[in-house]
């Protein structure tokens, strides 16, 4: 279990969420996908999953996409500080825009911010555990989190819903690429299509020249709909 902890300041979060509120800008991902329909047929619908057991019970006061600091506070969580990110699009590669993403996942020790959700009774009062982001024209989202961790019965993974309103498009999981414990879990084993399987697994890959140990992790998410849905 790794405890790593970054010297964030309030304002550095700020600048963060600043950044990240322009992230269709920021992250210009040029890639075949940003041509709407190009190559449709090599697209693989991102496998819906569980939402498990441990969505929170009552969402937190901050539900920004920092899950590292929460509010004000200059303590950050403990763990391997991500950067998820990625693009939300439909079954001919055009954008879904006006999405919300939600990600919630377990702290460093394993526990969720459900009630009942804590392993052992310990829980990281500096980790948020929950996240949202509204998709732009761009259809990119960004996240700043911790690599999830492993806890009883499960290998690590961070849990994805997206939403359009009151309406549910996709809840899915999401792994890390490699993961010794990947093998035995029953969830994403489950999934028979092999190329649905391997669309949920992430490359969790260390950032060049950060001294804390950042990774950068993108997680594209392919809908099944089409641009009139």
């Amino acid at each position: 279990m790794i405890n790593k902890r970054s010297l964030l300041t309030s304002s550095s979060r700020r600048r963060f969420l600043k950044q990240a509120s322009a992230a269709g800008a920021a992250l210009a991902i040029t890639s075949w996908f940003e041509i709407p329909g190009a190559y449709a047929t090599a697209l693989t619908e991102t496998p819906r999953l569980t939402e498990g057991p441990f969505y929170p019970d009552h969402l937190p006061l901050d539900r920004d996409n920092d899950l590292i600091i929460i509010g004000d506070s200059t303590t950050p969580a403990m763990g391997t500080i991500t950067h998820l990110s990625g693009r939300i699009m439909d079954i001919t590669g055009s954008p879904i825009r006006d999405a919300t993403i939600e990600i919630w996942q377990v702290d460093n020790y394993g526990s969720y911010i459900n009630s009942h959700g804590i392993l052992n009774g310990r829980r990281d009062s500096n980790f948020q555990g929950y996240g949202q982001f509204l998709t732009d024209s761009s259809g990119e989202y960004r996240f700043r989190t911790i690599e999830p961790v492993p806890y009883p019965g499960r290998t690590p993974h961070i849990h994805v819903r997206v939403k359009r309103g009151n309406r549910e498009l996709l809840t899915t999981q999401c792994f890390i690429r490699g993961h010794k414990f990947n093998r035995s879990d029953g969830i994403l084993n489950g999934i028979w299509n092999p190329k649905q399987r391997q669309a949920i697994l992430v490359d969790f890959s260390p950032i060049p020249g950060s001294v804390t140990g950042e990774v950068n992790a993108q997680f594209d998410i392919v809908l099944g709909l089409t641009p009139a849905a």
